[in-house]
């Protein structure tokens, strides 16, 4: 079978390999489409921490064999999610299960952006596959794993009915920010230096939008909340200077949520007697479980959110190294590699 691989050189190569071997309880998912996420963008450049060199998480398939599960049949259309909890560790117990060290233990083999990947039972037997419902497309399908990923981070920053959100970075999870943000009630802002994005950040509700190039944001969204700033800041980037405008941008007792993931190394320069003394918080949110890939993929099969608006560009596997430059430009808003 044809794979796309990062390899630990860091280098990524399209090649024939083996079709993954089945242990008992395991899956063989053909992928229909994987979604190309910025986080590997951030691994193919090596600027990812902490994490195996693993690319392709936002996927969706067929199971074309199983061994030994109940329950799933062959020509099944799944969303499996590559990543679960245990349920039962202390951090899943606290509040925290995606600290759980089990959380990152497993993932598709050898990674989404493959003919087929194997997955695994321990994700089987902890609730992460999803059969799809009828009429659910595979490139809607492919959008559950980062949906779900935004609803629980408006989760964590405690995002209500009329508060006042400025989205930083309105790319692909920028936009799903908005389109949950105008779920929920609050009212939603966004910035970015694309015009294209901007202007499809006004299609899915932003009240206004901002060039950080051409005007000073935090001015601006503090002259547009009587002088106070926004409730919450999301950064959807992970520019550190995003970070900071976000700081700038909102009001004393407000929140800056992180959820851009920062390059490794990255380094803060801010005067944190200012957060200290403006009871500003940091809330960081990192990825989701089956409780919200569930609501993600009643979301989007009811039609609440806009996936396919998001498509912009459709890429075979072979032709991998074409959709990250131009995902990596930003002349894409969704990049999705079909098999």
């Amino acid at each position: 079978m044809k794979a796309v691989l990062l390899d630990e050189d860091g280098k990524v190569h399209y090649r024939e390999i083996p079709t993954p071997k089945l242990q008992k309880g395991d899956i063989l998912v053909q992928m229909k489409v994987c979604g190309l996420c910025g986080s590997d963008i951030e691994k193919l450049h090596g600027r990812y921490k902490g994490v195996p060199p693993i690319i392709g998480h936002e996927a969706s398939g067929i199971v074309a064999k199983t061994n030994g599960v109940k329950n799933i049949e062959e020509g099944d259309r799944i969303f499996p999610h590559h990543h679960v909890p245990c349920y039962s560790c202390y951090y899943c117990k606290h509040g925290s299960p995606t600290m759980c060290s089990d959380y990152r233990r497993v993932h598709y083999d050898p990674g989404g952006f493959a003919e087929y990947f194997r997955f695994p039972r321990w994700n089987i037997e902890h609730r992460g596959l999803l059969k799809l419902p009828k009429g659910m497309s595979f490139e809607e399908a492919s959008f559950i794993e980062p949906t779900a990923c935004c609803i629980r981070a408006l989760n964590r920053y405690r995002v209500k009915r009329n508060d006042r959100v400025i989205v930083i970075g309105a790319g692909p999870i920028g936009l799903t920010f908005i389109q949950l943000l105008k779920i929920i009630g609050a009212k939603a802002y966004a910035s970015d230096l694309s015009e294209a994005r901007l202007k499809a950040a006004k299609k899915f509700g932003a009240i206004e939008v901002f060039n950080p190039f051409e005007v000073d944001v935090p001015k601006h969204i503090k002259e547009l909340t009587e002088g106070r700033g926004a409730d919450i800041a999301i950064i959807a980037s992970s520019s550190s200077k995003a970070i900071v405008q976000g700081f700038d941008g909102i009001r004393r007792g407000g929140r800056v949520g992180l959820f851009g993931v920062p390059a490794k190394g990255s380094v803060l320069e801010y005067d944190f007697s200012d957060l200290f003394n403006s009871e500003k918080s940091i809330i960081s949110s990192n990825a989701a479980t089956e409780e919200e890939t569930k609501t993600a993929l009643d979301y989007i099969h009811k039609k609440k959110i806009d996936v396919n608006s998001l498509i912009t560009h459709k890429f075979k596997l072979k032709e991998f190294d074409k959709a990250v430059q131009i995902a990596a430009k930003a002349e894409a808003i969704k990049a999705l590699i079909t098999s």
